[in-house]
């Protein structure tokens, strides 16, 4: 158990930092763990401007976890209209939104039971 453990922590670190190299805004952290009916460990959350950056975050994030730990995502879906793109790699689903899209499904609200942590942007 400590290696999976040990696995989706290095996952995570990966998507956060393949997030930040191209701006993303806005990045959550929601710790579904302690939710019995959660379908994944944590959602990753964030936002770009536009879908050219939404598009820019998920290549992003693909390229540097298929660098630096050989995984790539299960299944993603949303990149034709780039509002919404959902990043499935098993024990972490990543959202990418544009701001208006995400403000409107409010995703952390409706997992309000969950453990939110805010990752401070670094530019």
């Amino acid at each position: 158990m400590t290696k999976k453990l040990a696995s989706t922590d290095v996952l995570l670190t990966c998507i956060i930092k393949g997030i930040e190299e191209v701006k993303g805004n806005d990045i959550e952290i929601l710790d579904l763990r302690e939710i019995d009916t959660a379908v994944c460990d944590y959602f990753v959350i964030c936002n770009g401007s536009s879908n050219t950056q939404v598009n820019a975050i998920v290549n992003s994030v693909q390229k540097l976890v298929s660098k630096e730990i050989k995984d790539k995502p299960w299944h993603v879906e949303g990149t034709d209209n780039a509002e919404w793109v959902l990043m499935d790699y098993v024990s972490i689903v990543v959202h990418v939104f544009q701001k208006e899209i995400r403000e409107y499904y409010n995703i952390e609200g409706l997992w309000g039971d969950a453990k939110i942590t805010t990752i401070q942007n670094k530019y």
